[in-house]
């Protein structure tokens, strides 16, 4: 039987990748699978799907604003009716392609899709990639047939009754097969640890100026080697280093760049990371066995990146540093402790190895075969 499913998820790469990852993974476990990306119009994911060379439907849909103000009333009465519109839409959209199954991977594109795919008698399952379920989720936790988890977290905030697993995050291949020693001799690297640092591709300013401290430092004792990921607003960061004193030309253990092109590369031969804590970064540092200081990004929903790194930290994985405490001196002090400690950041990294699902992607395409079969 020829198997056609139905992927739903937007609003942010974080929910956008996995979905593409569940896509390219069942393509490759069936290559006659038809595969259907539902997404929102204007969203990144109606550039980001067809580039991967999936087929890509959109409907008109927008999220709720939380926070009450006689505009945002305004427009989430717009919302409303938008939600009604959508709904007939992604109903249209799943009688005409008539799926075996629906997935669905966060964004509020997702609701409207899913609760029409439960309407229809469609098998569903929602992927929930964080520590702290998004509010699609968890609304539709109740309603879909299975309940993915990438972090075992995550269940107590959800409904008793949602049908739960736990499947992990989809890890890149790249990441999956990336080699330690391969990795720094590749880069170049000697013995000394390997510190890997970025804020996204982006870029963020509080890890940029914190970060340059320590760089400024890592240049005065030479201790470590560094590799850094300013982002593309961080265009400034060379220009304070040297104000600091630093000059990179002079050097060649500390790499600062706009963007890191060989992320697996640089992970595999990292001895500590320095990072947000985006759901797939973290299940990469996890499959990678690495440490990290993390730093939560403040700026999303439900604090959900607050919520991932207190997943790792709580395992020994991960020290923790809010951006409101976030300066160059504590973060230097907080590297000082780890390296300083015997066997420190081998035994961060032991721990993340533990937390790591290695077969996510064979473990959510089981669960779709499964609701396939009507298990």
């Amino acid at each position: 039987m020829q198997l056609k499913i139905v992927l739903a998820g937007g609003g942010t790469a974080g929910h956008i990748n996995p979905a593409l990852a569940i896509a390219g993974y069942v393509r490759e476990q069936d290559p006659q699978a038809e595969i259907l990306y539902i997404g929102a119009k204007g969203g990144m994911e109606e550039r980001l799907v067809p580039a991967a060379n999936f087929a890509f439907r959109s409907i008109v849909i927008s999220g709720f604003q939380r926070k009450l103000t006689l505009q945002n009333i305004g427009r989430n009465m717009k919302t409303l009716v938008r939600v009604f519109h959508a709904s007939g839409e992604a109903r249209d959209i799943l009688r005409e392609f008539a799926p075996d199954v629906c997935v669905g991977t966060g964004g509020y594109v997702s609701g409207p899709v899913l609760r029409e795919a439960v309407k229809l008698g469609i098998p569903a399952a929602v992927h929930e990639q964080n520590a702290f379920p998004g509010v699609t989720n968890k609304m539709l936790s109740k309603q879909v047939n299975r309940v993915m988890l990438a972090v075992e977290d995550a269940r107590k905030h959800l409904d008793p009754s949602a049908h739960c697993v736990l499947t992990g995050n989809p890890v890149r291949q790249a990441i999956l097969r990336a080699d330690r020693e391969a990795s720094r001799k590749a880069l170049g690297l000697d013995e000394r640890p390997l510190i890997l640092s970025f804020g996204g591709s982006l870029g963020a300013r509080s890890i940029n100026e914190a970060a340059a401290d320590l760089l400024a430092e890592s240049a005065k004792h030479g201790k470590y080697q560094h590799i850094h990921g300013y982002g593309q607003y961080g265009k400034w960061m060379p220009d304070l280093l040297r104000e600091k004193g630093l000059e990179l030309s002079r050097h060649p253990e500390i790499q600062v760049r706009e963007y890191i092109d060989n992320m697996p590369e640089c992970l595999a031969a990292a001895d500590l990371v320095i990072c947000r804590a985006g759901a797939i970064t973290l299940s990469e540092l996890q499959a990678q066995g690495k440490g990290a200081i993390l730093i939560p990004s403040p700026n999303v929903a439900e604090n959900h990146q607050y919520h991932n790194a207190m997943a790792m930290a709580n395992r020994g994985a991960a020290v923790v540093l809010e951006e409101k405490d976030l300066t160059g001196p504590l973060l230097c002090q907080r590297v000082e402790e780890i390296f300083s400690r015997p066997g420190g950041a081998e035994e961060l990294g032991r721990h993340a190895r533990q937390m790591a699902i290695l077969d996510a992607n064979e473990r959510i395409y089981a669960v779709l075969q499964e609701l396939v079969k009507g298990a």
